[in-house]
């Protein structure tokens, strides 16, 4: 979602700002700006739209400075003006930039205007400039008045802020929005996410809930919620420029598709080198957490949501305990029975989510202490605060639309499902060594499926004119068909649902007809007989059919009725393998209809608001 940045140094730190920014592009926004300190004034530009348009506005002003803060906004409060852009500055003296909402702000807003203060924009943020600037009118220091002004401020914020009258500091907090700091020699950084600041520096702290924070070019000084000095371990980020950069691909969605296999591979390096499914996966505590577990319940949004479906699959076929799958941000607003022998999985890409986050927090309150989180970032939040950790090491993800991120997970939650197998004596040597040897060949199986990319293009012109289209799929088939229908939604803009095949005949069979193509998951499994059934109650009403298969299983083309085979058929790991295919075609379609793939409108990699 919304990107901060922010520098201090010895060098002009514009470019810094602004190379940021468009690191943070992913993320999702539609508006940029910066503000600077320099000769005694704060400057400021801001442009909706691109980065690239603020970028050309400062160097045609000739920016330049040792101090200073960037934002890419994503619209809550307010919409897509310049007005409503970041940075805001509270009297021409004070700039600050704001990830979060501020659920308060209105009743503020009215206490500000009646000690004088005036509005120039409908957002939230414009109120926490007032406020810090308010306090320092009072005679308090920049990172005096921010400690006094967060302790009024209820909702969620990352907070970086630049003050003309102290132009040898910046000053920044956290609380529910992720902030981290940079530290670097003679210069220091704040970014929400490392890759903003990764060409300057590897050494970045991570702030934690309430914390405060003042940088100078030589020091960073880290408080805690109570206001006392506190320290925060360094961290060297393994993120890696290579993994922000396109390469020989046309976008970050394509790249991110066909690094898969790798991603893969290194998810499961530890499993593969221990030969053997073990607790110990998940952390030095996990064969306490998990002997005597009785339920899990999985909390996610989005397609992390698809993921915890197809995993209620698995754990309940080879495990023999219930699973729930629950959309975080509804599991957090209703009356939940605790039990404190249940298993609580959180996933989330960033770990930064917010409404899993808060699902998370919810959950521990009610007294569920085994909490486990699937995440692909190091040290974020989610995983900072859950008893166990899976980290799905499929390197950073740009596309907004996910793609290794969930088939990583997916294999996490395999290797889950096969663990907790193990421990309850479900699962004999002869079969784990069945798995591994499945696990140890996936990757190949994926590239196997990439390898098809030519004839899902082709299928993907036919699909670029339509405006609508159903996903069809059967079992732990059915969560793929819901992810294909979202990939679909999400860069191509064409209206797209996923249903049960069976549940076909129970009202959606009323959209189908010649104009409507419909998607079918249809693999070499017990299934297949009752999908072939379904296939025909389409055709009868003149729909199109487009079928992913297995290469072994038994139907071929004829008229309306498209086949692409997928590699043999892979057992259990099959809804990973049929990943492959959705994401091309919608990738494709995109591509067809000219669309932005890697920032399709309206929406963020990292939902840090509600």
């Amino acid at each position: 979602m919304c990107g901060i940045v922010g520098a201090i140094a010895d060098r002009d730190v514009v470019p810094v700002l602004i190379e940021g920014l468009k690191r943070l592009e992913y993320r999702g926004y539609d508006s940029a700006g910066i503000a600077v300190v320099t000769e005694d004034r704060v400057r400021r530009v801001r442009r909706t739209g691109r980065v690239s348009e603020m970028e050309s506005a400062a160097k045609a002003e000739h920016f330049t400075s040792s101090l200073g803060i960037g934002h890419t906004r994503w619209a809550t409060h307010g919409g897509v003006t310049e007005d409503n852009a970041h940075p805001h500055i509270s009297h021409g003296e004070l700039a600050l930039v704001h990830n979060g909402i501020i659920e308060n702000h209105e009743q503020q807003r009215e206490r500000l205007r009646g000690l004088g203060y005036t509005f120039e924009s409908q957002t939230d943020t414009e109120v926490i400039a007032h406020l810090i600037h308010h306090y320092r009118a009072q005679g308090a220091t920049l990172l005096g008045a921010l400690q006094t002004a967060v302790r009024e401020l209820d909702g969620a914020y990352a907070l970086a802020v630049i003050d003309k009258r102290d132009p040898e500091r910046m000053v920044a907090a956290r609380m529910g929005c992720p902030l981290l700091i940079g530290l670097g020699d003679g210069e220091n950084f704040v970014a929400s996410d490392v890759s903003a600041i990764i060409t300057s520096t590897r050494r970045v702290i991570f702030l934690e809930e309430g914390d405060t924070a003042e940088l100078t070019r030589e020091a960073v000084h880290v408080f805690g919620a109570d206001g006392e000095p506190v320290q925060r371990d360094e961290h060297l980020s393994d993120v890696s420029l290579a993994s922000m950069e396109l390469g020989p691909y046309r976008h970050f969605m394509q790249k991110e598709i066909h690094e898969q296999p790798r991603a893969i591979a290194d998810t499961i390096e530890a499993l593969i080198g221990s030969n053997a499914f073990t607790p110990e996966l998940f952390g030095s505590q996990a064969e306490d957490v998990l002997r005597d577990i009785d339920c899990v319940q999985i909390l996610a949004c989005g397609t992390s949501y698809y993921a915890g479906l197809t995993a209620r699959y698995w754990i309940e076929a080879m495990v023999g305990i219930p699973c729930a799958v629950e959309v975080a941000s509804e599991y957090r607003y209703r009356t939940v029975v605790a039990n404190p022998r249940q298993l609580v999985v959180t996933l989330s890409q960033s770990g930064e989510t917010l409404d899993t986050m808060e699902a998370l927090k919810y959950a521990k309150s009610l007294g569920h202490e085994r909490t486990l989180s699937i995440c692909n970032v190091p040290e974020s939040a989610i995983p900072r605060a859950s008893r166990l950790v899976y980290y799905t090491r499929a390197g950073a993800e740009i596309g907004v639309a996910s793609t290794k991120a969930f088939t990583t997970q997916l294999v996490a939650l395999f290797t889950l499902a096969v663990t907790l197998a193990k421990l309850r004596g479900k699962l004999s040597d002869g079969q784990e060594e069945e798995l591994l040897d499945s696990l140890r060949h996936l990757p190949g199986s994926v590239q196997h499926a990439l390898n098809l990319e030519p004839q899902i293009a082709l299928w993907a012109e036919r699909f670029a004119p339509r405006q609508h289209a159903l996903f069809l799929g059967r079992g732990v088939h059915y969560p793929i068909a819901l992810e294909g229908a979202l990939k679909l939604k999400e860069i191509t803009y064409i209206h797209a649902e996923a249903y049960p095949a069976g549940e076909l005949k129970h009202g959606p069979l009323a959209l189908v007809d010649k104009d409507m193509p419909v998607v079918v998951i249809a693999p070499n499994d017990r299934l297949l007989e009752k999908v072939k059934s379904n296939m025909q109650e389409v055709r009868a009403r003149g729909g199109e059919l487009f079928v992913f298969t297995d290469a072994d299983s038994q139907f071929g083309e004829s008229e309306g009725v498209h086949v692409i085979r997928t590699p043999r058929h892979v057992g259990m790991l099959s809804p990973i393998l049929h990943t492959i295919p959705v994401q091309l075609l919608a990738y494709h379609t995109a591509l067809a209809r000219g669309t932005d793939v890697d920032k399709p409108r309206n929406l963020a990699k990292s939902v840090t608001v509600e």
